[in-house]
């Protein structure tokens, strides 16, 4: 009588699969059967680990928000720029995005570019006068090079406040 290649094996999860073990040499079948008893099955292990990873992911991605979000807040409080207006749930985001453009068009257009001091510090000075989260959100996928131009294209809807500084 042959040795069986099909084996029905109820899984630690409770689960019952039937595995076609013939890739197994006849003599290792039975016990890599009773190996696969100890285990989850196919579903369930690959819904824990998707769960796992989701878990893993969903922490980097807060503490990685929070050092972003630190940063920025320095770099507006050390640059003096003003509070962002908007719905609170996206002020955090809204700032983020404006030290992200504000920090890239600096490097762009100073550093590697051909925008002297005097310069930037005006573009600067129309930055803070920007002051809806919506706006520095809405701008997230723009050139580094154009945010000179699209402070000058900004509205009186875009500022809450007259004060330039």
């Amino acid at each position: 009588m042959a040795v069986a290649t099909r084996w029905t094996v109820t899984h630690s999860c409770g689960h019952e699969a039937e595995h076609d073990l013939t890739a197994r040499p006849a003599d290792r079948r039975a016990s890599y059967a009773r190996w696969l008893c100890a285990r989850d099955c196919t579903d369930c292990w690959r819904a824990e680990r998707d769960a796992n990873r989701g878990a893993e992911r969903t922490a980097w991605l807060a503490t990685r928000r929070a050092e972003e979000q630190e940063a920025s807040a320095a770099w507006s409080a050390q640059y003096r720029m003003p509070p962002l207006s908007g719905p609170q749930a996206i002020l955090d985001w809204g700032e983020r995005t404006r030290h992200q453009l504000m920090t890239a068009a600096y490097k762009v257009l100073v550093v590697e570019g051909e925008l002297t001091d005097e310069q930037w510090q005006q573009a600067e000075d129309r930055a803070r006068t920007v002051d809806r989260a919506g706006w520095w959100i809405d701008q997230r996928e723009a050139e580094a090079a154009d945010l000179p131009e699209l402070l000058d294209a900004a509205t009186d809807a875009d500022r809450i406040t007259e004060n330039p500084f």
